[in-house]
């Protein structure tokens, strides 16, 4: 298929897609890098009058550490977050994500803020964000405010965004003395959506677990430093609780299993 016919509007500043966005409403999508956007516009999951393209914004193209967080602005690249010198001290648990997304093509195009924006339950960044206790900066002609990504992500592709609000940054808090992170997932072939992934960030008092690809969005619980069979009881309740579906990739069951597994694993490499 193809998109629904639209107007393509290309914005230079910040304040002209604010402008535009106050005008336009529900009627725009924004589009930065479109690896996520192309495929639902193709499909007509979604048929705006107009695409505003925030891409050439050079103010939105920023990663930069600040405050104890980094911080990612709506047109910096997955690939300039992935290849930058010291992620691996800096974000951890990012450095071992990225090699999971897709291919690096499209992480060369895509955003870290269009994946976060998108919401895809299967999503690397999402859960990320989710699992590091990170938060969304959202924009408009009204000002700004800062949500936690436990209440920003909704459901499926759903978010607390609202129609005429930039996804201005996302920021996720620096790796802390102590703290040890991992992830892993499962899927089909690399680079494919995730059937479920789930990550761990650890430190002497508690185990943040973070699971996506088997609810509506990614889903976290956080626990004291549970060990043997107090996490493995906590590890199974959890995957029963996200409410896993049949669908022609896996069953509910297989899923619940892929968590326990996974889940075991990942807190135990994090824990070592």
């Amino acid at each position: 298929m193809k998109p629904q016919a639209f107007d393509y509007v290309r914005a230079d500043t910040c304040q002209e897609v604010l402008d535009f966005l106050a005008q336009a409403g529900g009627d725009a999508r924004i589009l930065a890098g479109g690896q996520s956007l192309m495929a639902v516009l193709n499909m007509r999951l979604a048929q705006p009058a107009v695409l505003l393209d925030v891409s050439r914004v050079k103010e939105l193209a920023y990663v930069r550490v600040d405050n104890g967080r980094l911080r990612v602005g709506a047109a910096a690249t997955q690939a300039s977050v992935e290849w930058r010198p010291g992620l691996a001290a800096e974000v951890p648990l990012l450095a071992q994500v990225f090699p999971h997304i897709s291919h690096f093509q499209i992480r060369n195009r895509g955003t870290v803020c269009g994946s976060v924006a998108h919401a895809d339950p299967s999503a690397e960044l999402p859960l990320s964000l989710l699992a590091l206790g990170g938060s969304v900066v959202l924009r408009s002609r009204r000002g700004r405010r800062e949500i936690e990504a436990e209440a920003f992500f909704q459901g499926m592709l759903m978010t607390d965004r609202r129609e005429d609000e930039l996804i201005e940054e996302v920021r996720f808090p620096l790796a802390r003395p102590g703290q040890r992170t991992a992830f892993d997932e499962f899927a089909l072939r690399h680079g494919d959506f995730a059937i479920a992934s789930v990550a761990a960030v650890v430190d002497d008092q508690s185990i943040r677990f973070a699971v996506g690809g088997v609810s509506d969005r990614p889903r976290l619980r956080v626990w004291p430093r549970l060990q043997g069979a107090e996490l493995e009881a906590a590890i199974n309740d959890f995957a029963w609780e996200l409410d896993a579906a049949d669908d022609p990739h896996a069953s509910s069951t297989y899923r619940r299993q892929l968590v326990r597994s996974l889940g075991r694993a990942v807190v135990a490499k994090a824990c070592a």
